[in-house]
């Protein structure tokens, strides 16, 4: 399966972006700033740009794991439907424990990918029934799921 992040709107503090499915639109997504960090950079360069939860992770291509239980996420009760098993995107330089999750503002994403509708200034609404249906969708997917950021 492939997922495609289009960041659309760079902000200060956030970024906007469509999340497109086999190239159709499935939801919006919100992350932090993008700081112009791209996969092709060492960890070491990652690290010297980055802020810790503050920054969008390098644009790239990623795996995308669906078999990790989360330990921050597993017993909040929006999660019990997937056994605290929250899609993780594996090998991000610089970055460690990324996942796609709930969340409706910046401060919800901690370096995460956010997802929902963007229908309110800087932030997301419909966020838990848009990652069910998205989890759903990932799951049912019979190869592996790359997700590309750009």
């Amino acid at each position: 399966m492939k997922i495609k992040l289009v960041r659309k709107y760079k902000k200060q503090g956030y970024t906007i972006g469509a999340l497109l499915i086999d190239g159709k639109k499935f939801c919006d997504t919100l992350e932090p700033e993008d700081r112009g960090l791209t996969s092709d950079m060492t960890s070491e360069e990652v690290r010297s740009l980055k802020v810790v939860g503050k920054t969008a992770i390098p644009k790239g291509r990623y795996q995308v794991r669906m078999d990790v239980v989360s330990q921050k996420y597993k017993k909040r009760p929006a999660y019990e439907f997937c056994d605290g098993k929250l899609p993780r995107l594996v090998a991000v330089p610089g970055f460690i424990g990324i996942l796609i999750h709930i969340g409706n503002w910046k401060e919800d994403t901690g370096g995460c990918i956010l997802v929902g509708k963007n229908i309110v200034k800087g932030g997301l609404l419909h966020s838990t029934r848009t990652f069910q249906l998205l989890y759903a969708r990932l799951k049912e997917a019979k190869e592996d799921i790359i997700m590309e950021i750009v």
